[in-house]
């Protein structure tokens, strides 16, 4: 068995790790976003590179075929697609409204201004007006 044989895998295994650690070790939340769209990324072409058969044609039935894809992986990856760039675009806008309120959108700082009762920003929204 050949490295470069499956190297859509290795492809996968580096964006997915890329992805979770940018997650994980970044406190920027624009940074953890882009991470999170990063680990969807591998999730589609985990499922996309067993979806082409080799010599395999689109399922149209006809006897001159014998070989047939799959067209359900390409289907489930365009709704993945959809949701994904949903979900993007929910993270944004509350991204955008976490820096409204806190003045940041660094996760440390969002932690240490919501446990300080001393400061203003703290409080419940009632209580600032």
């Amino acid at each position: 068995m050949n490295f470069f044989s499956h190297y859509d895998y290795w492809v996968m295994l580096f964006l997915a790790m890329s992805g979770l650690f940018i997650v994980i070790a970044r406190g920027n939340l624009i940074k953890k976003l882009v991470g999170l769209a990063i680990l969807q990324t591998s999730v589609y072409l985990l499922y996309l590179a067993p979806g082409k058969i080799v010599g395999g044609t689109a399922p149209i039935v006809d006897a001159a075929f014998t070989v047939y894809s799959n067209p359900l992986p390409q289907v489930l990856i365009l709704t993945a697609i959809v949701v994904g760039v949903a979900t993007l675009a929910l993270g944004l806008a509350l991204v955008v409204r976490i820096r409204e309120e806190y003045g940041t959108i660094e996760e440390d700082e969002i932690l240490r201004l919501d446990a300080d009762p001393a400061d203003p920003l703290s409080g419940p929204p009632e209580a600032q007006r």
